[in-house]
């Protein structure tokens, strides 16, 4: 039996901030499976700020959004048809066609996963490659060592919430968050394990930084950009290592900002600055996975999402994501 699958399609390159129209739902039919291929029921699909990047025209480190074709993302579900012997129907797997309701996969492109483990939308987490982010970055990228002091921003967000609890299990001695807003900033001592929030809403970011970090800080995980680099250049002490994730706070923009204007300071503080992608760092997932696993079962790691129902809103969810409207991973329920 073929399945009818609504699914989002890129219409338009956004110019600056993304808006609906640049979208469009269309209903399509997923035909049956041949011979290696599964039928996937999406239940969980996750919306990222890397999609941003993959919206615009243009080579990047993972392919663009083509205009008219659906969308692809990191989903989560349940097989409903199968022609894989490896992968049987009732089967819980992670996979990349997200943005639909229903998706025709090579059973190669799908991963089991165990729902006993772990709920299901955690791989799509702290259990995927939003956990395996921070965990590359903060072991292997900017390696955390034993009484450093770590800053990191997006300290809230999918990836940031996740962080700083890990820098903690790698041996932190204090560790500093920055959010926006005073109800994020309460959220990183009480749930996520920070010593101290910081809202970069609230005024200069230099001086809040400084004043959380009197010995300067030895790591800084960059998932903003901007004047957040700015400011842990500052107050980065000698032989610093900063490891560059993600820069949410550009994504939108129209033309190029100028660099940091402290990044001379890398210079005499010989300070390592290092871009990641959590591609190169996959061989740490079957020891980070279950060792993860065991720290939610023992209440030692806290996750949270923001979770909203129905692919109708995946675009709003998308969109309220890339204003900061979530707190931990932002997901959209299909089932």
């Amino acid at each position: 039996m073929s399945f009818s699958s609504r699914e989002w399609h890129l219409v338009a390159r956004p110019v600056g901030e993304p808006v609906p129209a640049d979208f469009s739902l269309v209903t399509t039919t997923v035909p049956d499976p041949g011979p290696g291929q599964i039928v996937v029921r999406n239940d969980f699909v996750s919306v990222d700020p890397y999609m941003r990047g993959r919206m615009n025209e243009g080579e990047s480190y993972i392919p663009q959004f083509e205009l008219g074709e659906a969308m692809t993302g990191s989903a989560v579900g349940t097989v409903v048809a199968s022609e894989s012997e490896d992968v049987p129907v009732g089967a819980t797997v992670s996979h990349f066609q997200g943005w639909r309701e229903y998706a025709l996969l090579d059973a190669a492109q799908a991963q089991v996963v165990d729902p006993k483990l772990a709920p299901a939308q955690a791989y799509l987490g702290v259990l995927g490659t939003t956990g395996l982010t921070a965990w590359g970055g903060l072991k292997e990228v900017a390696p955390v060592r034993e009484g450093d002091v770590v800053f990191i921003s997006g300290a809230a967000g999918a990836v940031g919430s996740v962080a700083g609890q890990l820098a903690r299990q790698l041996g932190a001695s204090r560790v500093i968050g920055s959010a926006g807003g005073p109800e994020k900033v309460r959220r990183l001592t009480e749930e996520f394990g920070y010593d101290v929030g910081i809202d970069y809403r609230a005024g200069d970011l230099v001086e809040q930084l400084r004043k959380a970090a009197p010995d300067g800080i030895d790591v800084y995980f960059d998932n903003a950009g901007g004047d957040h680099l700015d400011a842990a250049l500052v107050t980065m002490n000698r032989y610093g290592r900063i490891a560059l994730c993600g820069a949410i706070s550009v994504y939108n923009d129209t033309e190029l900002r100028p660099g940091p204007k402290h990044l001379p300071l890398a210079i005499g503080k010989r300070i390592t600055l290092r871009g990641m992608n959590v591609s190169d760092h996959l061989h740490l997932a079957p020891d980070f996975i279950p060792q993860a696993a065991t720290w939610l079962a023992e209440g030692t790691l806290a996750t949270e999402e923001t979770v909203v129902d129905g692919i109708d809103n995946a675009v709003d969810a998308f969109l309220a994501m890339m204003r900061g409207a979530n707190t931990g991973k932002m997901l959209v329920r299909l089932s």
